[in-house]
């Protein structure tokens, strides 16, 4: 009977009268306790101060108390020796050494990766916020000039290869002629009939005096400099041979073409030791290089492969270009190399094609790559013009538009091949109206006459 008279006397009253009497006993009850304050903890001060001091001076604590034993030791606050003299120097301080705390407390994690710089000036010392990362000053090039212009073949010139001496040069050509011609004088040494077919590639080999060339007569031929006649015939390809390259350290022979293989042929026993499938487009480049991968490949299929040469299959494929791949040159000291297509020139890492950065604004198809060991990345396009690069920042520091010779049009400026000398400072290039342009650096260009027209407004980042 109580508790239904209970129920009944809660139903009477409103929600809000309740919570209201609720209230009213709670205030009633602590009414005594509320003018005291609970008792102070210290050690929850202790805490509260290791967070604020690690909050806010989180990079440099302890650093002023081991200030002095580093300087006692000649070093600096920042525990690396200071310069005679109090010299001015720049040391980075790292946020990782801050992370523990005492107290056991770490910093938030925004916190740890801020850094400092510490700046000496004689024996005071000044922390400023580091820098934000910027695009790294290309190094200055000498302009390119054209040095010497050389005719005598009746096609377009289709590709260029140097003498390991560096004293002569060989092109192939669309008259179906291989001309030797001596580099410091520019006069022809030689000719070699025997192609029936326009030449697409050439290679001297340094261990042999053989010349090796291919042709659109789907033929590979080894040419015996001292006979100057064929002495071996490649045959295998099912179609126009487009380029060829020579190992540097094995005495093998690499070719590739419009079948879509690549093909490595024994140069002694003629016998083709791997056909390389896996491209679904003609084969426009391919390069040779002693360290794996051994041979990369450029392709029509927009690809770029890098192949195992004692496995004879693709190790690596790389589609990051949207059109076709012509050209491929290989840095002849960094272990790096560059691929060339309409839409970008890229810059890629060995051995597994790390992409390290886009070279754009040479908007045409471009036929061939060359780089020499100062850094100078040339590339050349169907349209005659040819634009350098710094190979470190990807800075495009020269464009020039070839001139067709006289008696030619317009669109015989195509520049086919590209090859630098063995030295370096003499780019020679194949073209479209049928000459041999040899260029060269202006040895009167000074940083002040040709300064750099750089601005360090885009940072590129780089995964060396």
């Amino acid at each position: 009977m109580e508790s239904s008279k209970m129920i009944e006397d809660v139903q009477k009253h409103s929600v809000h009268t309740l919570v209201f009497r609720s209230l009213k006993r709670t205030h009633d009850m602590f009414l005594s306790d509320q003018g005291t304050l609970p008792p102070r903890d210290e050690k929850s001060d202790e805490v509260r101060r290791t967070i604020k001091s690690a909050d806010e001076y989180g990079p440099i604590k302890g650093r002023v108390t081991s200030g002095s034993q580093n300087q006692q030791n000649g070093l600096g606050l920042d525990g690396v020796a200071q310069n005679e003299g109090g010299g001015t120097g720049m040391e980075l301080v790292s946020a990782d050494q801050s992370r523990l705390l005492s107290g056991g407390m770490k910093q938030s994690s925004h916190k740890d990766s801020r850094a400092l710089v510490s700046v000496n000036i004689g024996q005071q010392q000044m922390l400023v916020p580091k820098k934000a990362p910027t695009m790294p000053k290309p190094q200055w090039h000498p302009p390119w000039k054209l040095f010497r212009v050389i005719s005598g073949h009746l096609g377009w010139v289709r590709c260029i290869a140097m003498e390991p001496g560096n004293e002569w040069f060989v092109t192939g050509a669309g008259d179906r002629v291989i001309k030797i011609w001596d580099l410091a004088t520019g006069t022809l040494k030689l000719s070699l009939t025997g192609h029936v077919s326009t030449v697409r590639g050439v290679a001297v080999s340094s261990r042999q005096p053989y010349l090796f060339s291919c042709g659109e007569d789907k033929m590979v031929r080894c040419w015996d400099l001292e006979q100057n006649k064929t002495v071996r015939h490649y045959h295998g390809h099912l179609s126009a041979c487009y380029a060829l390259d020579l190992h540097p350290t094995i005495d093998v022979l690499v070719t590739c073409g419009r079948d879509a293989t690549v093909r490595v042929w024994d140069i002694r026993t003629k016998a083709c030791i791997h056909t390389l499938t896996g491209h679904t487009n003609t084969v426009a480049s391919v390069k040779c290089q002693a360290a794996e991968p051994q041979i990369v490949s450029g392709s029509h299929d927009c690809t770029v492969r890098l192949w195992d040469l004692a496995a004879g299959r693709t190790k690596v494929t790389l589609t990051n270009h949207k059109k076709s791949v012509r050209a491929v040159a290989l840095h002849p000291t960094q272990y790096t190399f560059g691929s060339a297509s309409p839409d970008n020139i890229k810059q890629w890492k060995f051995p597994d094609g790390v992409f390290l950065q886009n070279l754009s604004g040479h908007n045409s198809i471009i036929n061939a790559l060359a780089v020499n060991a100062d850094g100078v990345l040339c590339s050349a396009a169907d349209n005659g013009t040819m634009h350098f690069w710094d190979w470190k920042t990807g800075y495009n520091f020269q464009r020039i538009q070839a001139a067709a010779q006289p008696g030619s049009i317009d669109s015989e400026a195509g520049i086919f091949a590209l090859c630098y000398d063995k030295s370096g400072s003499r780019l020679i290039t194949g073209e479209a109206d049928k000459t041999i342009k040899i260029y060269k650096e202006d040895e009167t260009a000074t940083e002040e006459s040709h300064p750099l027209n750089w601005r360090p407004d885009i940072y590129r980042k780089k995964r060396y």
